[in-house]
């Protein structure tokens, strides 16, 4: 037998530390008006998508005014409803898009482009018309002064 020593043994691997995870971002909830544009939009989209023109029960009664006061016909009275419409859309999601409030408006011609196509694809008993995308698209600029003026008077 040898007298010689056993080799000594090998120096311990050392293992590197674990990476610690990042801790999880905190939860956001959600802005008052995100909650309120999604509400508006469902709504919307109710108005938008009905399968009949959902001022029919009321056609008679704008005809009715109409003799009375000649100046509020349908088309007038459509107008209007359609720019009343897009005006909460106007005026939220300015508030949600903060920094990118350029977009609004374009956000605002897709939606309603989107709307009259569908309707002019999918629903018979709806007429598409590009007077209702000037018209949305206005209400939506209504909306937007509206919260500009709003912003402004409230800082002064």
């Amino acid at each position: 037998m040898s007298d010689a020593a056993p080799p000594p043994p090998p120096p311990p691997r050392r293992i590197p530390p674990r990476p610690a995870l990042p801790a999880p971002a905190p939860r956001r909830r959600a802005s008052v008006p995100a909650l309120v544009l999604t509400g508006y939009v469902a709504v919307l989209a109710l108005i938008a998508f009905w399968p009949t023109p959902v001022d029919a029960d009321v056609a008679p009664l704008i005809d009715a005014l109409s003799r009375r006061l000649p100046a509020i016909t349908r088309p007038r009275v459509e107008f209007a409803a359609n720019v009343a419409l897009f005006v909460p859309f106007g005026v939220l999601l300015p508030m949600i898009l903060r920094g990118a409030r350029e977009l609004v408006l374009p956000i605002a011609v897709v939606a309603t482009v989107t709307i009259e196509c569908t309707q002019a694809l999918m629903l018979s008993h709806r007429v598409p018309s590009v007077l209702d995308i000037v018209a949305n698209v206005t209400g939506a600029c209504v909306g937007m002064l509206g919260l500009a003026l709003w912003r402004r008077v409230r800082r002064s």
